[in-house]
């Protein structure tokens, strides 16, 4: 802004006044003071006076008060760059996921220059002279020399490379020019160097400390008959002397007592839940320790005398499980688990249908046969049931009263995780087969059960429900009836037992109560693919091979098991047991062996490979003669098999070797292995069999 020329010459004025007259200073002082306050201006405010009178108040101004014109605003200038990011996010490989990034860099560069300048006295620039071969001498008479022309053309801080174009052009001029010597070029001649700063790194210390070790102490001592008796005479003493002093304080209120009841019998509960898994592995090693000698067979005994009986064999009795509670109930259900190979899970019902009551499921381990690992009884009779393969805690159960159920062993509870009801559409006939399937497209878990009720049922485990979606009705003439309830009814055929294909799908076999097998698909409802007139009375199990993807078994209560070829519609090989047959197993390990139980309390096993014409082993394994064996099931690891009987009782058997032979090979030639072998082993048998049927058409 430009300054008026009368407060100019009064200031012009006042200057020369002070530097003339040095004596009379403050006459001329207060002459120009009383100038100064004639014309408005005054030397040290006059120039604020004057700017205020010259301001002009635009007519949009906002009016303020006085108490906000007073008002103090506070501005405060940070570090911080307006223009970084505050949005990054970065993934994080600790926690396998996307994170934000609190730290963001706030430094914004404006110029940067990497200077070739070295400090005279450092290192580098002594390595520097050494490798040019410059001496120390002509470098200290270099920068000694001319000081007088260097100073004006050196700044303080030559940022810029004019400085280093200014100092090479003036080295020709140095002594080592006068003296005629040719010197190499010095790089750096100025005592400056160019380097960022750098904080100062705190030297690494490592501090530690030891504890002493919390002190130890070894106790062992012996436990006998007499000790354990001394203890038990102290602990009753200790309980009568408790009664004699609650007698004592008898007098005392009833509420004091209550409550201290209440507090104790809650600090028994705690120390029982804190001891109950340690108890359980207590009670285990009590029970391998008692019945020790069935362990060692289990592991290690072979029966010697095979060798001497030619191709027969026999069945070692191993462990015997029971439960008292569940003595009068049958066992209607018998299941390994794939995952853990010494656990079992039996379903305890009825199958005499004027005696349908209560139901039991039961889980048994081979670590522990004294006591059920899980109990969960139920209010009707189990029939059926079957355990998850990859999910081995989840079991589908079939009950009497047409429900299924499906528990969860990790739930606590005794009551079932899902079960079907009237309105989510339960069979209304008992369930005698139930089987866990592949999961569906969404990854809902799914199983299926058959009915006496002619349905085969597609149940679905989603979210809090079971739902449920018929496969197909069967029916007596072949074909699945249609139209109204009533017309329906006098067609409908009873399923007993069905099995799915091992391979295939949607392929399945449903056994029915006139003793017919229909061979059905998942997909095509309407319709049976083939049907089998297998039995005279009711099929109790039908079963595809583990190995042979065309054969199939199934047993019935007309005393006879037979064995299949699903492309033909008559019997491969029949077998007459002489009793009613409640349940047929495949093996595990052989396409060839197959073992059956009677209700005569006999257990046969065969291996068609070495007699294609009767058992190879036969052996009663009841103790008394009316009790009836009911089901059957081999362990998927372990050369064992058990059987349940109608007595609640489960047995279980080791395979003698002549019953789990493998065929011999020529010398030299390795052992074959895999299901190839085992499918050219029954392939072998079937083509025996197929040859005349061929020649004959």
């Amino acid at each position: 802004m430009p300054v008026p020329n009368n407060v100019a010459a009064s200031m012009r004025k006042g200057s020369t006044v002070q530097k003339g007259t040095l004596p009379g200073a403050k006459s001329t002082k207060a002459a120009s003071k009383k100038k100064d306050e004639e014309e408005g201006v005054d030397t040290g405010d006059g120039w604020d006076e004057w700017s205020g009178k010259a301001l002009i108040k635009p007519p949009d101004q906002l009016e303020l008060t006085e108490a906000e014109l007073k008002e103090e605003t506070t501005r405060i200038l940070t570090a911080n760059n307006p223009h970084a990011p505050q949005n990054i996010v970065r993934y994080s490989f600790k926690e396998r996921s996307y994170k934000p990034t609190s730290v963001v860099d706030q430094m914004a560069v404006h110029f940067v220059l990497e200077g070739s300048l070295l400090h005279q006295d450092s290192d580098e620039a002594r390595r520097l002279r050494a490798k040019e071969g410059l001496p120390e001498e002509t470098a200290a008479i270099d920068t000694g020399t001319e000081p007088d022309e260097e100073k004006p053309e050196t700044p303080a801080t030559p940022i810029e490379d004019g400085g280093e174009e200014a100092g090479e052009e003036d080295r020709p001029d140095s002594v080592a020019s006068k003296t005629d010597r040719k010197e190499p070029k010095v790089s750096n001649q100025f005592n400056f160097s160019e380097r960022a700063s750098q904080t100062l790194n705190n030297p690494l210390r490592e501090r530690s400390c030891q504890t002493e070790p919390p002190p130890r102490s070894n106790f062992s001592d012996t436990a006998n008959q007499w000790e354990i008796y001394d203890a038990y005479v102290e602990e009753l003493q200790q309980q009568e002397k408790n009664k004699e002093k609650q007698k004592a304080a008898a007098s005392k209120n009833d509420n004091d007592k209550s409550k201290k009841k209440t507090v104790l019998m809650e600090t028994q509960n705690d120390d029982i839940s804190k001891v109950g898994k340690a108890s359980k592995i207590f009670e285990r090693m009590v029970n391998q320790n008692t019945f020790d000698d069935i362990a060692q067979d289990f592991k290690y005994f072979e029966d010697a005398s095979d060798e001497f009986r030619d191709q027969e064999g026999t069945l070692l009795p191993l462990w015997k499980f029971q439960y008292d509670k569940a003595k009068r109930l049958s066992v209607t259900a018998l299941c390994w688990n794939k995952k853990y190979q010494d656990l079992f899970a039996v379903g305890m019902g009825s199958y005499d249908f004027s005696k349908q009551g209560r139901g039991m499921l039961v889980y048994y381990s081979l670590k522990n046969s004294a006591f059920p690992e899980f109990i969960y009884p139920t209010d009707s009779g189990v029939l059926c049931l079957d355990i998850h393969e990859q999910h081995s805690y989840l079991v589908v159960v079939g009950f009497y009263d047409g429900c299924v159920a499906v528990y969860n062993l990790k739930e606590e509870g005794l009551e079932p995780l899902y079960k079907s009801t009237a309105k989510t559409g339960k069979h209304t006939d008992p369930v005698w087969q139930v089987r866990w399937q592949n999961d569906d497209m969404d990854n809902n878990h799914n199983f299926y059960s058959v009915s006496s009720d002619g349905r085969v049922v597609s149940w679905t485990l989603v979210k809090n429900e079971l739902v449920f979606t018929d496969i197909i009705r069967l029916s007596l003439d072949g074909a699945v009836s249609d139209g109204p309830e009533g017309a329906e009814q006098p067609g409908i055929a009873c399923g007993t037992s069905f099995d799915f294909h091992k391979q295939i799908d949607y392929l399945f076999l449903v056994g029915t109560e006139e003793g017919k097998i229909h061979k059905c698909s998942k997909t095509y409802s309407s319709q049976f693919l083939e049907t089998y007139d297998a039995h005279s009375m009711a099929v109790d199990a039908v079963k595809w091979n583990h190995f042979h993807p065309k054969v199939f078994i199934s047993c019935s209560s007309d005393w006879t098991v037979k064995i299949w070829d699903h492309a033909i519609n008559t019997p491969m090989f029949t077998f007459d047991l002489n009793a009613a047959v409640g349940d047929v197993a495949w093996s595990p390990y052989s396409s060839t062996v197959f073992a059956a139980v009677t209700t005569d309390g006999t257990v046969h096993v065969f291996d068609l490979n070495i007699n294609k014409y009767e058992a190879i082993c036969q052996q009663p394994v009841v103790a008394k003669k009316k009790t009836k064996l009911t089901h059957i099931e081999f362990n998927p690891i372990y050369p064992i098999l058990i059987v349940g009987d109608d007595r609640g009782y489960v047995s279980s058997f080791k395979l003698s070797p002549n019953l789990r032979k493998k065929p011999k090979c020529k010398k030299g030639q390795e052992q074959p292995k895999g299901p190839e072998v085992e499918i050219a082993k029954m392939e072998k048998l079937l083509s025996l069999l197929r040859e005349p049927e061929q020649s004959t058409v």
